[in-house]
């Protein structure tokens, strides 16, 4: 029983993608505090000039140190969402596959939305099902964990029944793997790294950009590319 965990994320980069697609059960870190210019509320897409944030705002004033990001509100006083869509679509329109996925995430752009975790939630369901990972989801918040930091993954992973923990390439500078071992649970880490694929905008490949990137350039490919790791063959047309 393989199980990941990471926070929920916004138009999250392919390597978010390929930790769920090879687990098991992946949990939804939602519980825990927000961090500020974390990548929960946003994320990079590619434009012709390199790449842009795009940055879903959230009401934070006086309650940061109490604000879990299942309780994020989306500051909607903020016109972000046509913002998102214009700059989405202006800079991958052309791009080959851009019409698979246009509807979507028009309409995901036309509807209000009060809490950021229901956002990506709706977003990433999406995404996981056009990328056909049919992985087991689970969120940290109906599970009700007491523990905190490393404490707490070993909890969840307990209370999942793993066997191993896929941890970030970034755990290997806190994780203590003795604790896990002696609930038998094996450790190991992703470290993967965006094997180059053609991009709408040419030049030289940006990397880490929105898992958007990878399906609007690589359409039905993107599965593929994002589990071998390896370059693959998709085609501009």
């Amino acid at each position: 029983m393989i199980v990941s965990i990471n926070q929920p994320a916004y138009l999250p980069w392919s390597g978010f993608f390929h930790r769920i697609a090879v687990s098991d059960t992946h949990i939804v870190l939602d519980h825990v505090q927000f961090e500020k210019n974390s990548f929960v509320n946003r994320n990079k897409i590619r434009t012709k000039d390199g790449w842009v944030w795009l940055t879903v705002p959230v009401r934070t004033k006086g309650r940061f140190g109490d604000l879990s990001i299942n309780t994020l509100e989306i500051d909607n006083t903020i016109d972000w969402r046509k913002k998102h869509w214009l700059t989405i679509k202006q800079n991958y329109f052309k791009a080959p596959y851009f019409y698979l996925y246009s509807d979507y995430f028009e309409d995901i752009y036309r509807r209000e939305w009060k809490m950021l975790n229901s956002l990506c939630r709706e977003i990433n369901n999406y995404i996981l099902a056009s990328l056909g990972i049919d992985t087991k989801i689970i969120y940290s918040s109906d599970l009700h964990p007491q523990d905190k930091k490393n404490a707490l993954i070993l909890e969840l992973c307990r209370i999942t029944g793993a066997s191993v923990y896929y941890s970030g390439i970034l755990g290997k500078d806190y994780l203590r793997e003795e604790f896990f071992r002696a609930q038998n649970i094996s450790v190991r880490y992703q470290n993967f790294h965006p094997q180059p694929y053609p991009q709408f905008h040419g030049g030289e490949f940006v990397p880490y950009m929105s898992v958007l990137d990878l399906m609007f350039n690589c359409g039905e490919k993107s599965r593929e590319i994002l589990l071998t790791g390896q370059e693959q063959k998709c085609h501009l047309i």
